[in-house]
């Protein structure tokens, strides 16, 4: 099968994606020309994506100050959760030290974070 080559061809398979998703719907039938194109390009672009726009694992810094802002937490609410002082919570944020293991526990419980995105892993 074809490849996209170049940021011209991903912008063209783009446009043409806008244009066919109004045209299929839920209940469109699997043999519909539309879905067929639309199913084929996606495909293209997904690979054209992985290549030059990898979506990289975010830090634990990343991930913490995401799940602050999703759960309403300030350092503050979040040292009281960790058991730790909001100076250690800031250490953590600003990169200066690591937590400990059983921090980490925590982290990962208590805000949900992967594990993997926890040990650096």
């Amino acid at each position: 099968m074809a490849k996209i080559k170049s940021e011209t061809a991903y912008k063209a398979a783009m446009d043409r994606i806008e244009e066919l998703l109004p045209m299929v719907q839920e209940d469109t039938p699997p043999y519909d020309r539309n879905l067929i194109e639309l199913d084929l390009l996606s495909g293209l672009v997904e690979e054209y994506e992985e290549e030059h726009y990898p979506i990289k694992t975010p830090t634990l810094i990343e991930a913490i100050k995401l799940r602050m802002y999703e759960m309403g937490l300030n350092q503050t609410k979040l040292s009281e959760l960790l058991g730790v002082s909001t100076s250690r919570v800031s250490d953590y944020l600003t990169g200066r030290c690591e937590p400990t293991l059983k921090v980490a526990r925590e982290i990962s419980r208590k805000l949900n974070i992967d594990a993997d995105i926890v040990l650096g892993v």
